[in-house]
């Protein structure tokens, strides 16, 4: 079933039912200040943390999942009918109301019609502010005159804490006031005795201030009291002010504050209006004031939603593909990047599911985030993998969590040693040389940055000291411990068990370390890590080839798990495809066990973590059994590994295989079939239930998932080929053998290069011939020296 269309002209995905199996959503803002928004208005907005900023209130895992939300209400005077501006909270008939949402690039469209009245909301944060628009307009589209009441409705926090507004109730019912000030808008005070201090508004004992305001239109009542507006016994969808036609101009005193302001609207046949709510972080009377005086108008709410999407569609300029699949252009040109751009942003820590408890930047899943916003937003990668390098810490381990708001390298207190991840520092062997080689900014590995508890050293250092870090630890087969946790957090080896997975990380990092020491002019450094790289083959090759696949892991007591003689998880994709990735696997062990991931993991819905499901096994050794079968880690469908199993076929040439893979799991490619994953269409979800559960294809936790940037990742370098190195940009595709070819724009340094690629022999992996504005090229490397501003390459392929 479609409940909506890709319009990648404006950059947007159009709902048209609004009774999507899920509240489908999408981000407005910035980490400053940020929210989260859906279909149906529901949402919730946060200032700097989702945990601890959060200033608008959702209550998470309810029915409807989405509520309470930005609302306007419409009352018709004369009939006493109401409805809201979105389907929901009201819910009308949808046999007599149409609802029509606009996903776009940190801004979100409603429009309705119902009882002869049509309206169309925009929610957006304009750049760099502390506060949101809702441009209304209404539209009569009846032959008669119409008398409307309109209502605006958001529910604040009593507490900007999370943790302290849900739970601990004893508090916070008692600590919020809400009036009107002397200039008519609304003032929402937390702690109104203590003195705010601007840059730590999100910690307990100070005041936080928010506000609304109402802009071209006349204010007749409001209500900050949550109890008056809505009514006892009473919730989102028959609110007692809006079913009354009018505010009690109520003021929060205890309790719960909401943000209500009410205006009359008389509207002639086909006559509109439209006016504005403003919602912003500080204190109404002065920030309020200030900000209202300065962007409170239609034309300029208008100007900076221009700014906005200029803004937000020069980003999405970075790549832009015609290929033979009208979904893959769809991922590839807005979507694939837009939900990276907003993972890298957010990480993991505000979304519909996302509810507090992770308040930071993920270490390993922020350092992976990076590959796939490298192209879009050079400068802002280069920021994010300092800070990132600069929560290594000197034994050349991580934090688990960094929070950029308070990060302070060189004074921070390592983690105790049983808390240590084993992969970590790893991911910075594919994160560092993916920045480099999408800048030419080689000169980044000798940039000194500090470590998190002391000293500093060069970026190629830091790598140094990852490599150690492992090198370090390993257990009685030397192969590297998997410590607290390798990638697969479920998988409980005992602190010196060792780790296959980490392994081939290892194994990556030592070859990265190696060619860029030879870049560096450092040939020792290079000797020293492939003389480990060496060693650490010998012990793979004798400890970890099961005959057709390679094993996951050795415990600590010497349990082999993934082999043959192991009834439940027998097979572990991620050990198998970075067999391929690493270059461990000799030819044919590469062969071999991608066709066991072929045949033993690959379903309709995508690649299996693992296969068949832990049932019986121990929750000491894998924390995967507490999971339904084909669920997360429990041979389910794990979004984040897909790209990975991508760019192993690619690097096999099976172009076909490597594309029905990415297919299988390429969120786009079920718009038509959207009752069966259920979550967005547009963005990628990290966990989707395998063929071992009742209901295989239904997607989970959507939006903020590494699966976002490795989706992005292996879609753009390896099965479109279109790969930076630190001498100009390798073509190199890989693609389905039916597509006749291509056509990519790729902006690169600054240069933009047309791209044309043909496939007449109907290949799927080879370069025949390239051509450089005319002129042949030795090899498929464009050179970087040789372009111009504007440039046109010919691939054929075969």
């Amino acid at each position: 079933m479609r409940y909506g269309y890709f319009d990648d002209a404006a950059k947007e995905y159009v709902i048209t039912r609004p009774d999507t199996p899920q509240s489908w959503s999408n981000y407005l803002g910035s980490t400053e200040y940020g929210a989260v928004i859906t279909n149906n208005a529901g949402g919730y907005g946060f200032y700097k943390s989702g945990a601890r900023g959060r200033f608008l209130r959702l209550r998470f895992n309810s029915v409807p999942a989405d509520q309470p939300g930005r609302y306007f209400y419409l009352r018709d005077r004369e009939s006493g009918d109401y409805w809201s501006a979105s389907w929901q909270p009201v819910g009308k008939s949808l046999d007599s109301y149409e609802s029509t949402c606009r996903h776009g690039t940190a801004y979100t469209t409603i429009e309705s019609r119902y009882a002869g009245i049509a309206t169309e909301t925009t929610y957006f944060v304009p750049l760099g502010q502390d506060f949101e628009y809702w441009r209304l307009k209404v539209t009569n589209e009846s032959d008669r005159p119409r008398a409307l009441s309109v209502f605006s409705y958001c529910e604040f926090t009593n507490q900007w804490m999370t943790q302290q507004d849900q739970v601990n109730l004893q508090y916070s019912l008692f600590i919020v006031k809400g009036g009107l000030t002397e200039d008519g808008l609304l003032r929402i005070a937390i702690h109104d005795n203590l003195t705010p201090e601007p840059g730590t508004g999100r910690e307990n004992d100070i005041g936080m201030h928010s506000w609304m305001a109402l802009v071209d239109a006349q204010l007749d009542g409001y209500d900050t009291s949550r109890e008056a507006f809505l009514g006892p016994y009473r919730s989102y969808h028959n609110p007692l002010a809006v079913e009354m036609g009018e505010c009690s101009q109520s003021d929060a005193y205890g309790d719960n504050a909401c943000g209500s302001v009410q205006t009359s609207l008389i509207l002639q046949p086909g006559e509109s209006r439209e006016l504005l709510v403003m919602l912003g972080i500080g204190d109404a009377r002065t920030v309020g004031k200030r900000v209202v005086a300065e962007f409170g108008s239609l034309a300029r709410a208008e100007a900076e939603l221009q700014r906005l999407k200029e803004s937000w569609h020069s980003k999405l300029g970075s790549l832009t593909v015609d290929t033979p699949d009208a979904n893959l252009n769809h991922t590839v040109n807005v979507w694939g990047l837009y939900n990276c751009l907003i993972t890298f942003a957010w990480s993991r820590a505000a979304s519909l599911v996302y509810n507090g408890e992770r308040d930071g930047l993920g270490f390993r899943d922020s350092v992976q985030d990076i590959l796939g916003v490298a192209a879009a937003i050079p400068d802002a990668a280069r920021a994010r993998l300092e800070l990132m390098l600069t929560g290594q810490l000197a034994n050349g381990g991580a934090i688990p969590v960094i929070k950029p708001f308070e990060h302070r390298p060189g004074h921070e207190l390592p983690p105790p040693d049983e808390e240590y991840r084993s992969d970590d520092c790893l991911w910075f062997f594919n994160a560092v040389p993916v920045y480099v080689a999408e800048t030419g900014d080689f000169d980044f590995y000798s940039t000194v940055l500090p470590y998190a508890d002391h000293g500093e050293d060069t970026v190629f250092n830091h790598l140094r000291r990852a490599l150690e870090f492992n090198l370090e630890r390993s257990g009685r087969n030397n192969l590297p411990c998997g410590l607290s946790a390798d990638w697969n957090d479920c998988l409980r080896l005992g602190y010196y068990g060792e780790s296959l997975f980490v392994a081939f990380q290892l194994r990556l990092g030592l070859t990265v370390y190696a060619d860029v020491a030879q870049q560096l002019g450092k040939p020792d450094e290079a000797a020293w890590a492939l003389a480990h790289r060496d060693k650490l083959d010998t012990y793979i090759q004798r400890d970890t080839w099961d005959g057709d696949w390679f094993i996951w892991a050795i415990t600590e007591d010497g349990t082999v798990y993934g082999t043959k003689d192991y009834d439940e998880g027998q097979v572990y994709l991620n050990t198998q495809v970075w067999s391929v990735l690493s270059g461990a696997a000799t030819p044919e062990q590469a062969e071999r066990c991608m066709a066991t991931v072929n045949e033993k993991l690959a379903t309709p819905y995508g690649l299996m973590l693992s296969a068949p499901p832990f049932v019986k096994t121990s929750v000491e050794v894998m924390r995967a059994v507490v999971f339904n079968p084909g669920i997360k880690e429990n041979a389910g469908i794990f979004n984040h590994t897909q790209g990975w199993g991508v760019m192993a076929e690619c690097m096999l040439g099976n172009g076909d295989r490597a594309w029905d893979y990415y297919r299988a799991a390429m969120p786009a490619a079920w718009n038509d079939r959207a009752e069966i994953r259920q979550c967005e269409p547009y963005v990628q979800g990290q966990t989707t239930y395998s063929t071992y559960s009742p209901r295989p294809g239904n997607t989970r936790t959507s939006w903020l998932t590494g699966a976002a940037a490795w989706s992005y990742y292996s879609a753009t370098q390896y099965i479109l080929g279109l790969r930076p190195e630190v001498d100009g940009l390798r073509i190199d595709p890989c693609i389905p053998h039916d597509w006749p070819g291509f056509t990519a724009t790729r902006r690169f340094r600054g240069k933009i290069i047309e791209i044309v690629v043909t496939n007449p022999d109907s290949v799927c992996r080879g370069v025949r011939s390239i051509t450089l504005n005319g002129a042949a090229l030795a090899d498929n490397l464009v050179p970087a020296d040789l372009l111009a501003d504007h440039n046109r390459v010919e691939v054929v392929l075969g």
